[in-house]
């Protein structure tokens, strides 16, 4: 007799989920789940400090390294607190406050942010990432939720989503369920109706079901959840996995 086959939990769950028709939008995370982010703000950050080198000397010898950059970006987060969902704000903030440090002229934190900006959006996306944009979109209306400050325009895949939310714009981020609720108001559906997918357990998988999401943790390095709590409705090693799990039957 021939052995049955073994489904995958995972996939067994997503097929009856697409089955049930609950889902009528996805609701996806940008950074780290569409494309790795430390790598990307480790060259965006190496492009500021040769910016700097020819525009503001004496900052960017005060800065050194990006180990140094990163440092003071952190800091102007205390210094700042108004700025806690502002990505964009805290990085102009912290280049603003190493070139008055230096002596060197402070309205020159506003190219020099452009710089950095613009080298944050070359990002190189997973293998499965624009496979499955595809796949969502034509589908479900796709809407982002980051609390980066990413534009998915400028990064060259906004076709395929029907709205962009960031923490910068909203005035609020992850894991608040009102950011959640604002993601399914944008695309015109109940957050229950709504298939969330991030790959940060606290800020993406609890803030998703906190505001009654159905919630698909991308946990790409397959490791232990980490979080007290209910855990998410779905785990999977992989956007091309939780494709298989959603494709048509």
């Amino acid at each position: 007799m021939q052995a049955q086959e073994t489904i995958n939990p995972a996939i067994e769950t997503l097929q009856q989920l697409r089955a049930s028709g609950q889902i009528r939008a996805i609701s996806l995370d940008l950074d780290d789940t569409l494309w790795p982010i430390w790598p990307t703000i480790a060259k965006a950050e190496g492009v500021l400090l040769r910016w700097l080198e020819q525009h503001a000397p004496s900052t960017a010898q005060s800065l050194g390294d990006t180990a140094t950059v990163r440092a003071l970006r952190h800091e102007i987060v205390t210094l700042r607190p108004d700025l806690k969902a502002d990505l964009s704000g805290l990085r102009r903030e912290s280049i603003r406050l190493a070139l008055t440090r230096a002596g060197d002229d402070p309205a020159l934190a506003e190219p020099a942010f452009d710089e950095f900006f613009a080298a944050r959006h070359q990002v190189d996306l997973f293998d499965d990432a624009l496979p499955a944009l595809q796949f969502f979109s034509q589908r479900w209306p796709v809407v982002a939720l980051s609390n980066g400050n990413a534009n998915v325009n400028v990064v060259g895949i906004g076709e395929h989503f029907k709205a962009s939310l960031s923490a910068s714009g909203a005035g609020m981020a992850k894991p608040d369920v009102r950011f959640f609720q604002a993601a399914a108001d944008a695309v015109g559906v109940a957050p229950e109706h709504v298939l969330h997918i991030g790959d940060d357990a606290a800020l993406d998988v609890q803030g998703a079901m906190d505001a009654g999401m159905h919630a698909v943790w991308l946990n790409r390095e397959q490791v232990a959840w980490p979080c007290v709590g209910p855990e998410p409705h779905v785990t999977v090693a992989s956007l091309w996995q939780l494709c298989q799990g959603l494709a048509d039957r």
